[in-house]
């Protein structure tokens, strides 16, 4: 029997409860499937009162901070308007659990108040692109991913949307097995578990903002052609720009040149394709524009680390699927033996 893990969610006013809802479910899930209390779980507020949601929906919280009783993690939903849930108090808490060694999580915009408290020094940290611009401005000291969700020892912060399910799923993963990881992702219908290293795809004009409309362009005119490259002088000569003119914009503001942010376009696509589909690695190479399989191989391995054939056998290897068979008026329970970490299936009458 493992230990059950109890994990609080603290809810600030104007929280995104899709978020919140990605990061529950696949703790409820763990538990269902495995018969066992592998999680608990309870809603929190600073003060105890209720808090809405983004959508406005009433949330009455189980306990304030200062009443919640011992937690192993603490997961901070962030939202629209973050900076205004900041306090004294909340930041005092939010230091005294990190002293006490307590996992600390965010999702959305979450990791802007775990910043503020000071407990994200030393860790790499994410949240929710719209907020990247100024999270960096008001913490240039930390270190910021793009990455969809980042896990780095104790501290775990992710983006917003259903990305926070994909965090859980790794750390269930992590904790428990992959078979029980995999089994919830089957449950709600998942495809896969994206990766934390994968990126969040930022607008543009979140990067560069509205003042670069010819940027947007050829940045638009790249992305809609990936299978036929353009060249930089048709480019420009269709927003109506030199080559030299592009060449600038692109070193100001995007801080690399224009191939190489059309190269990098066209391989995260093809790591796309590689990791979601069954497309042989010669026909992804020809769907993002790569004259030959050698040459696609040579730079993918340079950008990612990894030849695109590993890559893809990696993934493979390390997300064993399972097949549940569909039984009359029954349910498959995955029964975990923990001292193992091997799945056994045993079935409970509905």
């Amino acid at each position: 029997m493992s230990q059950t893990q109890r994990v609080g969610f603290l809810l600030v006013d104007n929280f995104t409860m899709i978020s919140l809802a990605s990061a529950i479910e696949p703790l409820r899930m763990a538990n269902q499937l495995s018969g066992q209390p592998l999680y608990e779980w309870v809603m929190l507020t600073e003060t105890g009162a209720p808090v809405r949601a983004s959508d406005h929906i009433l949330v009455t919280p189980d306990h304030s901070i200062q009443d919640c009783g011992h937690l192993d993690m603490m997961i901070l939903c962030g939202g629209v308007g973050v900076v205004n849930a900041r306090s004294r108090n909340l930041r005092a808490w939010l230091q005294q659990l990190a002293k006490r060694r307590v996992k600390l999580g965010a999702v959305c915009t979450g990791s802007y108040l775990l910043a503020d408290a000071g407990v994200l020094t030393g860790y790499r940290c994410t949240l929710h692109w719209e907020y990247m611009a100024s999270f960096k401005e008001a913490f240039p000291q930390l270190e910021t991913s793009s990455a969809l969700y980042c896990i780095d020892r104790d501290r775990l912060t992710s983006s917003g949307g259903t990305v926070p399910m994909d965090m859980m799923l790794h750390l269930i993963e992590k904790e428990h097995s992959s078979a029980l990881s995999t089994a919830i992702c089957d449950m709600f219908l998942c495809e896969r578990i994206r990766e934390g290293q994968e990126e969040q795809r930022v607008p543009l004009r979140h990067t560069v903002g509205t003042a670069q409309p010819k940027l947007a362009e050829v940045v638009a005119l790249m992305e809609a052609n990936l299978e036929e490259p353009i060249t930089l002088d048709e480019l420009a000569c269709y927003v109506g720009l030199s080559r030299r003119q592009v060449e600038r914009l692109f070193q100001r503001h995007v801080k690399c040149s224009p191939s190489r942010y059309y190269l990098n376009l066209r391989l995260k696509r093809a790591r796309q394709l590689l990791r979601q589909t069954s497309f042989s690695i010669i026909d992804i190479a020809t769907a993002c524009g790569f004259v030959s399989t050698p040459h696609f191989s040579k730079c993918y391995r340079e950008n990612f680390g990894v030849p695109p054939r590993d890559d893809r056998c990696g993934r493979t290897s390390t997300r064993p699927m399972i097949e549940t068979p569909v039984m009359p008026d029954l349910v498959m329970s995955i029964q975990l033996d923990m001292a193992r970490g091997e799945p056994t299936f045993a079935s409970v009458t509905l």
